[in-house]
């Protein structure tokens, strides 16, 4: 069974900021490969929804890695999956909200 997604537009503007860093400090083709890895966990959530690590601190919300240096979060509703946001993995744990 395939899952709907939802994407919020937290999770949105977190993927045009870390897209714009990658241009501007790095290169078009780096941002693509960021966003060819996005697309394809993405696609993986469709099809298999328990794969991210639960959080330890919000129930019923899992995070996945897309790159070593981001994470997205997400909950499962019923069959939505539905994407939050994405932080940078570097950034101290207790300031981490999920």
């Amino acid at each position: 069974m395939a899952y709907q997604i939802i994407i919020k537009k937290r999770f949105t503007k977190s993927v045009h900021k870390v897209l714009s860093f990658l241009q501007k400090e790095w290169s078009d083709k780096v941002a693509g490969e960021f966003l060819k890895k996005l697309d394809y966990r993405i696609l993986l959530l469709t099809k298999q929804t328990h794969i991210g690590t639960r959080s330890s601190k919000v129930k019923d919300l899992r995070g996945l890695l897309i790159t070593r240096q981001n994470k997205l979060y997400y909950k499962i509703k019923g069959n939505k999956v539905i994407i939050l946001n994405m932080y940078d993995t570097r950034i101290d744990p207790r300031k981490m909200p999920y």
